[in-house]
């Protein structure tokens, strides 16, 4: 199934994207436009269509989970290389949505607090509540991505953490929680194009990290590491999709097809009203 909206799909971008057995985040191209069919103009067209869609289809969830207790919510987690594009996701993407039924946690590195509990403890706060789109940019993955390549835990707490976090997001599904997984897929020369403009242009000086220069040295250990996260975590209840991200366009029109598939599955209803809707027209008529 394809989002209603989103029209020059050639296959069902859910499984098209998806980590299966055998996936080799080496074999990914970057520049690819896996399953669509269009171009920029065309995905910027889907967007703006899907937009509607997804604001509609989240205000419904959001309206069920007023009258319905246990009403299912839906997580966004986005991982990437730095200047993959999450941040624009989360603009082009969630910001077309309505923002009292959104929470976005943008997690940075553990504050002291935070280190002197388990790895999931500032996580668990953050986990939508019924009706809502969580969206996290970067997630507990870090813990398994960095933690590993950087060497902040020891090995076997870094293999210990593989399973907490399937057993975690397991949790998560059984609340009724729907958990799509993405990791933006950009190429290192791509990378170094969008730091370069940020150091070229006044006004993104601020987005620029000195240590960005230090992770890419590492692109390989990186890739490694994410090789790893996809083949112990890309679980039948929370798989992982790869999106390739060299193109911008393609990236924000997969995630919302990713998305839009996610809420047309919910298929959230808006609440009867609990009240006698001809007597009220009346009431409010003669008042």
């Amino acid at each position: 199934m394809t989002a209603k909206s989103q029209t020059e799909w050639t296959a069902d971008p859910s499984e098209l994207l998806r980590v299966g057995e055998g996936f080799r985040l080496a074999d990914v191209d970057a520049d690819s436009a896996p399953g669509y069919d269009g171009d920029k103009k065309d995905g910027a067209a889907d967007l703006e269509a899907g937009a509607a869609e997804l604001d509609e289809l989240q205000e419904r969830l959001f309206a069920q989970s007023r009258v319905i207790d246990d009403s299912p919510a839906v997580l966004l987690i986005l991982q990437a290389m730095d200047s993959a594009g999450k941040g624009g996701i989360v603009r082009h993407v969630i910001g077309a949505t309505d923002p009292q039924g959104a929470h976005l946690k943008a997690f940075k590195a553990p504050t002291e607090e935070e280190r002197a509990h388990d790895f999931l403890w500032r996580i668990e706060k953050e986990v939508p509540p019924p009706g809502y789109i969580g969206v996290f940019d970067r997630s507990h993955y870090e813990d398994v991505l960095i933690g590993r390549v950087r060497e902040l835990a020891p090995p076997d707490e870094i293999e210990r953490r593989y399973d907490a976090i399937n057993d975690f997001e397991a949790r998560l599904v059984e609340r009724g929680i729907r958990i799509i997984k993405v990791m933006l897929h950009i190429s290192p020369e791509e990378q170094k194009a969008r730091l370069m403009e940020r150091l070229e242009r006044p006004d993104k000086h601020w987005k620029y990290n000195p240590g960005d220069v230090d992770e890419r040295l590492r692109w390989p250990q990186y890739m490694d590491a994410y090789q790893t996260v996809f083949e112990r975590t890309s679980t039948d209840y929370a798989p992982w999709h790869v999106v390739p991200a060299n193109a911008k366009w393609y990236a924000r029109v997969a995630v919302q097809a990713l998305l839009l598939q996610a809420l047309e599955d919910i298929d959230p209803q808006w609440p009867a009203a609990d009240f006698d809707v001809e007597a009220e027209k009346q009431r409010l008529a003669a008042s």
